[in-house]
């Protein structure tokens, strides 16, 4: 599949694009200003593009009125038709936001319930109880997502409901050629729909891939052959930045091979998470490093380690933003993108791990392991990398056993001699294929 040799980049278009917090109603066809960055995406080594929610809703996306409808704020179909079609010719896939558990109240079968309450033909549609309230005092009590009523919680268990989204899904494949969906809170979502939308999609469109947000827990109870195809690896996202804020690369050396190594116990090996440095809902990993210095070496880690990497618009130069300051700090609005030397960095990264088939498939296992370094070995079939990490100031003189005379570095092209030990350079990452 696709998926597993991508490289994802993420962008939140209603952010990305400055569209007013609030839906104004008043049409603006921002959403072109991506085709601005097509270019850009491909030049990073980026093979997808994934769009956080862009259909019509009250606020921030999540919370939908029209799951057919483009955003007015972001223009209509033919803008996202043109920004589909340009980046498929760019020879990039495109996978759009799936908000399925919920929608806002300004969804157009939550406003015939307010208006004909029992005698609306919509009523079975979400969880419903005309002898209660809410905070929104609309005379009935409904389920939120979690507590938030201006998320009205669907029942996805309801035919209707069902088709529905699956009609739009269908829609969404006939007219901008998607090629996947990002399923929000996938967590919150009934498996038995779940498992119901894997067999539609596997229907609609061949390597169609459902990638599902996940926090905590086992990722298997939502990825596997009856669910998503690859979830969210929050696990390892904390791993990465404390491993280096902390000085220990144990953390997130434990993680990958609790994930991913050999040994029976071990959870996803032969599987596919989706691993990234930020988001959308998290603080920018420029922000919540302790040591700029590090935003290299972690990227190296984050392009080197099992899993399909992804990176946030605006991160791969540096953006900062820390979530105590809200959601406009998280999701700015960017006129055109930057380089500088990390965003150059990256790409270099990508382009490697594209050039591999260990760095993309390879199975995994730790070589070496102190509190500021750590190199692990990626291998498929007579494909071998060894990634290291130096997150320490100073040089560091790695003595392990090799299993290779020579290598040679992916990402710089530097030939490496194993011979007397191996020298890392301060905050630095090597992607060294054995000969």
């Amino acid at each position: 599949m696709w998926y597993q040799d991508a490289v994802i980049y993420q962008i939140y278009p209603l952010g990305l694009c400055g569209a007013p917090l609030q839906n104004d109603g008043v049409p603006a066809h921002r959403l072109r200003r991506v085709l601005d960055w097509v270019g850009h995406i491909k030049d990073l080594g980026a093979t997808c593009v994934l769009f956080n929610p862009l259909f019509e809703s009250d606020a921030h996306g999540y919370d939908t009125r029209d799951f057919n409808k483009v955003d007015c704020r972001l223009g209509d179909a033919d803008d996202l038709k043109a920004v589909c079609e340009a980046l498929h010719a760019a020879g990039l896939k495109v996978m759009l936001d799936g908000v399925f558990n919920h929608v806002g109240r300004g969804f157009w079968a939550f406003r015939d319930v307010q208006r004909n309450r029992w005698d609306s033909p919509y009523k079975d549609w979400f969880h419903l109880n005309f002898d209660g309230n809410t905070n929104y005092n609309d005379g009935f009590w409904y389920e939120g997502w979690e507590g938030c009523n201006e998320l009205v919680k669907l029942n996805l268990h309801n035919p209707a409901v069902r088709e529905h989204i699956f009609d739009a899904v269908a829609n969404w494949v006939r007219d901008y050629g998607i090629d996947g969906l990002r399923l929000d809170v996938a967590y919150s979502l009934d498996l038995d729909f779940l498992a119901a939308l894997r067999g539609f999609t596997n229907q609609l469109k061949p390597d169609f891939v459902l990638l599902g947000e996940t926090l905590h827990g086992d990722y298997n109870r939502w990825m596997n052959d009856h669910a998503c195809h690859s979830v969210t690896n929050y696990e390892c996202y904390k791993g990465l930045y404390s491993s280096f804020n902390t000085a220990n690369m144990h953390e997130i050396a434990y993680s990958l091979n609790r994930q991913f190594g050999s040994e029976p116990w071990c959870l996803y090996t032969g599987k596919t998470l989706l691993n990234f440095a930020d988001n959308h809902d998290v603080t920018r990993i420029a922000s919540i490093l302790q040591n700029k210095a590090h935003l290299k070496p972690l990227y190296g880690l984050l392009f080197g380690m099992p899993g399909t990497p992804a990176v946030y618009y605006g991160s791969e130069w540096g953006q900062q933003g820390e979530k105590k300051d809200g959601d406009p700090a998280l999701r700015p609005a960017v006129e055109k993108p930057e380089q500088n030397d990390l965003t150059a960095w990256i790409a270099a990264l990508a382009g490697a791990r594209t050039a591999s088939a260990a760095l993309r498939a390879g199975s995994y296992r730790n070589i070496l392991v102190q509190p500021q370094q750590l190199i692990f070995e990626r291998r498929c079939c007579d494909d071998r990398v060894l990634v290291a990490v130096n997150a320490a100031a100073e040089p560091y003189h790695a003595h392990f056993n090799a299993e290779a005379g020579r290598a040679v570095d992916l990402i710089t092209g530097d030939a490496h001699d194993f011979g007397g030990g191996s020298l890392l350079p301060p905050y630095s990452c090597a992607f060294w294929k054995t000969e």
